[in-house]
C-alpha cells in the first residue's frame, strides 16, 4: 500500500498520482462491491460491546450504536442511505480498541434505517440538516468536541459539520466524498438508479433494512436529490464552506474508486487549510469494508496524533 500523508500544496501534483485511476464507463460503475471476497455493506447483530439507543434530537428520533469506554468522542457518518450496522460494523467492533480515550457513536441519520419514521426527504439542504443534526447529537450526549469520520454522503456531512462547526469538529477523516456535482457524476448517479442492476452483495443489505419493494423508491429519491442539487445549486454541496474548516482533515482515496472523479482529491487538499492525503492504490468505493484493519490503523493513529 501506498502512504501520501504529507501537506500538498499542488493540486497539479496531486492530479498527476490520480490519473487513470477511475473510469467512468457505465459499465465499470458498480463494480466497487467485486473483489476480495468484501461486501459494499454488511449486516448484523449487535455486539455485547456496543450498545443501541435513541434519542430525541427536535423532531428526530436518532437511532446510534455507542462503543467504548472513552470521555473523548468519534462519530460515524455512512453513507446514502447508510446506517451504523450497514457501513461502519468493523469500525464499531475494532476502532475501541485502538482508540481507548474514545467512545465510538455510529448513527443512523434522520430519514435512514432505524431513525424513521420518517422517510428523509431529500432536499437540496438535507446535508446541512443531517450536520446540524449530528452536531446537536454529539452536544447531547456530552461531546464539547470531537472527531468526525465520514464515508462518501457522510464524508460530506462531515465536510458541513467541519464548517459549519469549526470549534467543535478537533479531527476530520472524509473518503469517497466531494464538495460539488460535476456532470460526469449526474451520470454516475442515472446509471446506478436502477437497483435491479445492482449485484446482490451490494443490494441485499439494503433490501434487509428498508424492505425490497420500498428501497428501490427510496434510492430513485435519493438520486433525485442529489440530481435536483445539481441543477438548482449549480451542483455546488458544500465547497465554498470548505475554507472555513480548521480541523486537521485527512482525505483518504481509493484510487480506482468508481463513484467520485479524481478531481475531488486535490480539490479538497488545496481548499481545506490543514489536509493531508492517504491513498490505496486498490481501493475502490469501500476502503474501510475491504482494508477495514488497516483503514482502522490509519484513522486511529491520525485521531490519537492530533490529540492534546
Amino acid at each position: 500500500m501506498m502512504r501520501l500523508l504529507a501537506p500538498v500544496t499542488s493540486a497539479h501534483g496531486v492530479r498527476q498520482l490520480l490519473t487513470k485511476t477511475t473510469s467512468l464507463r457505465s459499465g465499470g460503475i458498480l463494480s466497487f462491491v467485486e473483489g476480495g471476497g468484501s461486501p459494499a455493506r454488511s449486516m448484523c447483530s449487535a455486539v455485547p460491546a456496543a450498545k443501541e439507543r435513541q434519542l430525541q434530537i427536535g423532531s428526530h428520533s436518532v437511532h446510534f450504536v455507542e462503543a467504548g469506554q472513552g470521555n473523548r468522542g468519534v462519530i460515524l457518518l455512512p453513507g446514502a442511505l447508510g446506517t451504523a450496522w450497514t457501513d461502519f460494523k468493523p469500525q464499531i467492533e475494532r476502532l475501541p480498541a485502538l482508540l481507548p480515550h474514545h467512545r465510538v457513536i455510529a448513527w443512523d441519520p434522520p430519514g435512514y434505517g432505524k431513525s424513521r419514521p420518517p422517510d428523509k426527504e431529500f432536499t437540496v439542504d438535507f446535508f446541512e440538516h443531517d450536520a446540524a443534526v449530528a452536531g446537536q447529537l454529539m452536544q447531547k450526549l456530552g461531546f464539547q468536541r470531537y472527531s468526525v469520520v465520514g464515508w462518501s454522503d457522510g464524508g460530506i456531512t462531515g465536510l458541513v459539520l467541519a464548517a459549519n462547526q469549526p470549534e467543535q469538529v478537533e479531527t476530520l477523516i472524509v473518503w469517497g466524498s466531494n464538495s460539488y456535482i460535476s456532470d460526469a457524476e449526474v451520470k454516475i448517479y442515472e446509471d446506478i438508479r436502477d437497483v435491479r442492476k445492482w449485484s446482490a452483495r451490494m443490494r441485499e443489505p439494503m433490501e434487509q433494512v428498508y424492505g425490497v419493494d420500498h428501497f428501490p423508491k427510496l434510492w430513485s429519491a435519493w438520486v433525485d436529490g442529489l440530481v435536483r442539487m445539481y441543477h438548482e445549486r449549480k451542483g455546488d454541496i458544500c465547497s465554498g464552506k470548505l475554507k472555513h474548516i480548521k480541523a486537521p482533515t485527512l482525505v483518504v482515496h481509493g484510487a480506482k474508486d468508481p463513484m467520485i472523479i479524481p478531481e475531488h482529491v486535490p480539490y479538497l487538499l488545496n481548499n481545506i487549510k490543514n489536509a493531508d492525503l492517504h491513498v490505496f492504490p486498490e481501493g475502490k468505493h469501500n476502503i474501510h469494508l475491504r482494508y477495514a484493519d488497516e483503514f482502522n490503523g490509519i484513522v486511529a493513529k491520525f485521531i490519537n496524533d492530533q490529540r492534546v
